[in-house]
């Protein structure tokens, strides 16, 4: 078994509220669930109206696939044109660790 997960450090474009900052992390969030069915959430930073903290995980018994896939998630946000991707954080764990 294996786990993978993606640490995702956001500077959002032109967002001067907590309610415009969700109507740009939402969707994202939203887009990658669906296209990849992997748990997201926004996992820190809140309170802060341009900064947003948005993590992956997955789970799969195969650790080429979940290195495909999270590449493919890292690239879906990275073309993101509202957000600048300041830094991505990977991690993948066996069952062994």
């Amino acid at each position: 078994m294996y786990v993978g997960t993606l640490s995702f450090d956001l500077l959002l474009g032109d967002v001067r509220s907590l309610k415009e900052k969700r109507s740009v992390v939402k969707p994202i969030v939203a887009e990658l669930q669906r296209k990849f069915a992997v748990s997201v959430a926004e996992v820190s930073g809140q309170n802060l109206h341009r900064r947003a903290e948005i993590g992956v995980a997955m789970v799969s018994g195969d650790s080429g696939h979940l290195s495909d896939v999270l590449d493919r998630c890292e690239r879906l946000v990275a073309a993101r044109p509202e957000v600048e991707l300041l830094s991505v954080r990977r991690r993948l764990h066996t069952d062994e660790d």
